[in-house]
């Protein structure tokens, strides 16, 4: 193509190369996301500008980001302040944030390696928790985006634990990490990324830096959990044995063992009996819950 020939697209044309719908299209334009088409007789006119305009807006769309959000985002490089910085900052985010390479298992593999035997419902649980995914139009094979987390899968389930234990304890531990996740996230905005993304959206320089500054932290919070991790399993492993081999030390307490109140809890209390009473009024309650259960327990056999 020379320089003097630009692309141009009726509606049609541009749907079929953007993969967006002709409605899809014009919504955007309506949003105001996309520029207007130039108008010539009775047909409209899209060129390059709006193509990649509609990439974009898929790859950001791809990424989580709202139709609003993004119209901020593409106001400001229509302004003139560049979104090189911020789009860098999107894909780095974005990115991988483990060096672990996904794989493929086949239906056949998998079978082998956890017992020999089919079990739709393990796959389907698996596929539900992002361990499998499935790859359209071929039944027999999946992607493993962790084969690490498969393999410890499999290692657990040659050990003697049933899978739905351990899919179990993955549902359980994957909300424990998530909440690490989130903490230590607020935790980085607020002393090392609020300088960055204080205005919204951030300038394209703001966002560069901020990039940079992904790169670097992006291990660290992984090497952070494993150093934690291997010192609570040191510590609980060895305190699990002691009480398993009945070591010195590890003896459990027989009397009663003190329960730490709410503070409100005590406040009320103090309120309704008196200071000097709370520990009185603490047991009756403990011993009237304690008859009311056994009462309900007792009329539930009754009732048999």
């Amino acid at each position: 193509m020379s320089e003097q020939t630009v692309a141009e697209y009726r509606i049609e044309d541009l749907a079929h190369h953007s993969g967006a719908t002709v409605r899809t299209i014009r919504a955007y334009q309506d949003r105001g996301l996309l520029p207007k088409p130039e108008r010539r007789g009775r047909s409209n006119v899209y060129r390059d500008t709006h193509l990649a305009r509609l990439r974009q807006i898929a790859d950001l769309l791809d990424r989580g980001y709202t139709l609003a959000s993004i119209k901020e985002l593409l106001e400001a490089w229509d302004a003139g302040r560049g979104l090189g910085g911020v789009l860098g900052l999107v894909a780095e985010v974005h990115g991988p944030w483990t060096d672990e390479e996904a794989a493929r298992i086949s239906r056949k593999e998998l079978n082998e390696r956890f017992g020999g035997r089919p079990d739709d419902d393990a796959v389907g649980e698996a596929c539900e928790l992002g361990v499998l995914e499935r790859i359209p139009d071929r039944p027999d094979q999946f992607l493993v985006p962790s084969p690490q987390e498969l393999a410890v899968a499999a290692e657990l389930y040659a050990a003697g634990v049933p899978l739905t234990a351990i899919t179990g304890h993955l549902r359980e531990l994957r909300g424990q990490v998530e909440h690490i996740a989130s903490r230590f996230l607020e935790f980085t905005t607020e002393h090392v990324f609020a300088r960055y993304l204080g205005e919204v959206p951030p300038t394209d320089a703001d966002a560069a830096e901020a990039a940079t500054m992904v790169r670097r932290l992006r291990p660290l919070a992984q090497q952070t959990v494993d150093a934690e991790l291997a010192r609570a399993m040191r510590l609980f492993a060895t305190r699990h044995l002691q009480q398993h081999l009945g070591a010195p030390g590890a003896a459990q307490p027989t009397g009663p063992s003190p329960v730490a109140l709410p503070a409100g809890t005590v406040r009320a209390v103090q309120e309704l009996v008196g200071a000097e009473h709370v520990a009185e009024f603490v047991r009756a309650a403990t011993e009237r819950e304690l008859q009311a259960r056994t009462m309900n327990e007792l009329a539930r056999r009754g009732e048999r």
